[in-house]
């Protein structure tokens, strides 16, 4: 391939990643349009993704494709279990529910994870360079909205404290995309399931919609 793979991926799920970025509930939720209690519901869906993303991530540490992709600067389980404890207070954990969707695209990760390195793959380039990306949109409206301390607990899951220069990272990223060791038909394959995640991600916010249907 001529093209860079990082582009390759970039340009082919746009049209997915714009779905998700404009979904509904996000809009109604960085519009200001939803209460503190919608951001937490949704801080919920993200700790079983990442739990998920980041509980496979020491059987892959040895894998020739995966493996270098593993940066632990990178994980966001213990960002997002201050964030919910902030939130929802010491006994969080009692009362979280995975949504159906959020099942279903936690389970994918796991499955990719166990079967197919490539295809984790996908789902990291997904999750994590958006993190670094639009969740800087994210928290900054956080903070606006509800009054979270500027990258304090509430928004610490955006805020990559280990990772000093992001255009950095995100240039040192796509190049490890880049340097990807698979035939075209395979990288095809990660870029279908690139899709595929924000699809699952799509269908995580609307269920979240109809959980917050906006009375406005």
């Amino acid at each position: 391939m001529d093209t860079p793979f990082s582009t390759l991926i970039r340009v082919a799920s746009h049209e997915q990643h714009t779905e998700a970025e404009t979904s509904t509930f996000m809009s109604d939720l960085l519009g200001g349009r939803l209460g503190v209690e919608a951001f937490a519901r949704y801080t919920e869906q993200l700790w079983f993704v990442y739990a998920a993303l980041e509980g496979a991530a020491g059987s892959l540490r040895a894998d020739p494709l995966a493996g270098p992709f593993i940066q632990p600067e990178l994980f966001r389980t213990a960002e997002l279990e201050r964030d919910l404890a902030h939130l929802r207070g010491p006994g969080w954990r009692a009362g979280l529910r995975a949504l159906p969707a959020t099942e279903a695209y936690a389970t994918r990760v796991e499955e990719c994870a166990r079967d197919w390195p490539a295809g984790y793959v996908a789902h990291h380039y997904t999750r994590y360079l958006g993190d670094l990306s639009g969740g800087q949109i994210i928290r900054d409206k956080a903070e606006r909205t509800w009054g979270f301390e500027r990258k304090g607990d509430g928004v610490r899951f955006y805020v990559f404290e280990q990772i000093t220069n992001p255009a950095a990272f995100k240039r040192g990223y796509r190049e490890l995309l880049d340097g990807v060791d698979a035939d075209d038909l395979e990288k095809q394959r990660i870029i279908d399931e690139c899709k595929r995640a924000f699809g699952f991600n799509g269908a995580v916010f609307r269920e979240l919609e109809g959980e917050f249907p906006l009375s406005a």
